[in-house]
């Protein structure tokens, strides 16, 4: 048995997740976010990551009963969140810095009048 870590074959990654190695093929057509690593020949070799993917893929389309439009949209809406939480840090640190210059020179404002 392989490692968890080691890339898997599209053959191995189809018998692992019980589907058939065009749908596989099929979803990495609709779905940007997966993306094997192809050598030579076009053979693709599945990261973790990308086996990941398409185990939630799976069981959104065939356990929840989502479109593949469907997918698509939760997809991007979670990349979207995701950068919007690593992002809202850094913004909330920038207001805040902003906000205390503004109030430092309404305050001294204040003191001319």
């Amino acid at each position: 048995m392989k490692a968890a870590e080691a890339y898997r074959t599209i053959g191995e990654v189809s018998e692992d997740l019980a589907l058939e190695s065009h749908v596989l093929r099929f979803w990495e057509s609709k779905f940007s976010q997966i993306k094997p690593i192809k050598r030579s020949g076009g053979r693709r070799y599945y990261r973790k990551v990308d086996i990941d993917l398409l185990k939630k893929i799976k069981g959104m389309l065939y356990d929840e009963g989502f479109t593949i439009k469907g997918v698509q949209k939760h997809l991007s809406s979670s990349k979207l969140n995701i950068l919007r939480k690593e992002g809202k840090y850094k913004l909330n640190k920038d207001i805040l810095r902003q906000l205390k210059k503004v109030r430092e020179e309404v305050s001294s404002l204040k003191s001319f009048l």
